[in-house]
């Protein structure tokens, strides 16, 4: 079909709404074609895409299409399959999460579903607690408000395998683009096929987060949270509440859910330009430190209060910080070394800390979903509890195994046990990550980003890594050598003088990234190096 044939099925589909049917209308040529060129990729991480009407976008028929192909899948792995449900504050969650409920119950799959959004960590808690065959979050996590996406995860909590999403993506292949209706929720939930996830098991939750708890606090904190207007607020703060000896002033702005996220274009704890009005909340408070979480609340930033101005700490310093918080004060549950994992693009500090505590390291691709797989493999030796910690340098901690997922509740708390210990020695997270900097040394990273949209850039961005395959010197190629792990699109390489860059494509957006790894004695050193190795990556992937 052309790309207005398929315009016109679209635009005569009895069950197309009239948001769509508009969007439609006003195509011009390029638009059309970029919404129709390929219909969205499931993967390991589910779908991810900018909302509107056509194949290559995220709206109620790509999930009704999806939604159809997974249920499937789960009819051929279960013999009586269910799944739960949860969804994020962005444009259109709610409206996802109730049809995709709708077309698995219409399918015969039973669904638990929250009425309310809720965190991601929490619908990978829901699907361990209410023991369902898979799970499903409606969450574009922290990409700009125009996307969206489709987060599905196995009977694990974790994110599901690369078998089961090519044997879903299978079933999705043999599925419509176009149904000429979409099925009720209320008919299914009256039915009892669709049941509501209770109270029950949002307090379960709670008590599970509570008993991460390592050092209660002791020392009066006085901080600033933002949920950035996403699913953080009320499970954070309710945990705050609950840990006691906590002053909590909320940055009021992005409180409250707000899908188009007004205060800040790109919703990520990474960014300070997201953490500008905690900053300045913080200031103008005199509070310890601020924190906020992005809109599924499963990665989570702060900063710290030095007078008038706010340092914000890295997500790969955060982790060794934390990391070394637990290492000094949890006691070990088993007589085998503490496990610990990070992804390999995450800072190589980790492996000096382990090797002072006897710690055993494991490094994983990127993606929080092999943290989880690994935890579920030391659960299968019946060795859970030699976990201690996971984290990735994108703002993603871990420290229990009832979730399977980054989970920023259980960084919220980490972090206030973390802070209240430090000041109860006259210290802040600033002064312990000093010590810690003239102990191991002083590791820099640096992210680069390249963006590349449509199919031009993707296109693009295959042509880089070709040729990037093809180059000389002492490198790992994830997708082509033996290294253990699953094969992936990352290639590692390795200088002389024990720097290194790691480069791969986004799983869920339209860049290349780079990660710059640098050592030094000083601070000032290793930016110096990371410069000299920022130079030569730009131009290898501009």
């Amino acid at each position: 079909m052309t790309d207005l044939e398929r315009k016109n099925a679209w635009l005569t589909c009895p069950a197309m709404t009239e948001e769509l049917r508009k969007e439609l209308e006003g195509m011009d040529e390029s638009a059309l074609h970029d919404s129709f060129y390929r219909n969205l990729t499931f993967g390991t991480g589910g779908l991810r895409g900018v909302l509107g009407a056509g194949t290559n976008r995220m709206n109620f028929f790509t999930v009704a299409k999806a939604t159809r192909g997974l249920a499937e899948y789960l009819k051929e792995a279960f013999g009586h399959p269910s799944c739960a449900v949860s969804f994020d504050s962005r444009i259109h969650s709610e409206d996802f999460a109730r049809l995709t409920a709708a077309v698995l119950a219409a399918s015969g799959v039973s669904v638990w579903i929250y009425p309310r959004l809720q965190p991601t960590p929490m619908l990978s808690f829901a699907v361990r607690h209410l023991h369902t065959s898979a799970g499903i979050m409606i969450t574009a996590s922290h990409n700009p408000a125009k996307y969206n996406g489709y987060k599905v995860y196995g009977a694990d909590g974790c994110q599901i395998t690369l078998e089961a999403a090519e044997r879903t993506q299978h079933h999705i292949d043999h599925q419509p683009d176009l149904t000429d209706d979409l099925p009720d929720f209320e008919q299914y939930l009256s039915a009892g096929t669709i049941r509501w996830i209770t109270d029950e098991t949002i307090e379960a939750y709670y008590q599970a987060i509570a008993k991460l708890s390592v050092k209660p606090v002791s020392e009066p904190l006085h901080l600033v949270y933002s949920p950035l207007n996403g699913t953080g607020n009320v499970p954070v703060r309710e945990m705050m509440k609950r840990m006691k000896n906590i002053r909590v002033d909320i940055v009021t702005e992005q409180e409250l859910p707000d899908g188009r996220f007004p205060t800040c274009p790109y919703p990520n704890p990474e960014i300070r330009e997201a953490m500008a009005l905690a900053i300045r909340k913080t200031v103008e408070t005199q509070a310890d430190f601020c924190f906020a979480t992005d809109p599924d609340c499963d990665r989570m930033g702060a900063g710290v209060r030095v007078g008038n101005e706010v340092q914000l700490i890295s997500g790969n310093d955060m982790g060794i910080l934390m990391l070394d918080f637990l290492c000094r004060n949890k006691k070990a549950a088993s007589c085998l070394p503490p496990v610990v994992i990070k992804t390999i693009v995450t800072t190589e500090m980790a492996a000096a800390l382990c090797r002072k505590h006897g710690i055993e390291l494991r490094n994983v691709l990127t993606g929080f979903k092999f943290i989880g797989e690994q935890i579920g493999l030391l659960e299968k030796d019946h060795a859970s509890d030699r976990f201690l910690f996971g984290f990735e340098e994108s703002y993603g901690y871990l420290s229990g195994t009832n979730v399977r997922d980054k989970d920023a509740v259980n960084a919220a708390l980490l972090l206030c046990e973390l802070a209240s210990d430090l000041k109860a020695q006259e210290k802040t997270m600033l002064d312990r990550l000093e010590e810690l900097r003239r102990e191991y040394g002083f590791f820099a990273q640096r992210l680069l980003t390249f963006e590349y949209e449509g199919e031009d850039g993707a296109n693009r961005m295959a042509a880089i890594m070709k040729t990037l395959r093809a180059s000389e010197g002492d490198r790992t190629d994830y997708l082509l050598d033996d290294t253990g792990l699953p094969k992936s699109n990352v290639i590692e390489f390795r200088l002389p003088n024990g720097n290194k860059w790691i480069v791969r494509p986004s799983g869920t957006e339209p860049k290349l990234k780079a990660y710059l790894f640098a050592s030094a004695e000083t601070q000032q050193a290793a930016e110096k190096e990371l410069d000299i190795l920022e130079q030569t990556v730009q131009g290898l992937c501009s």
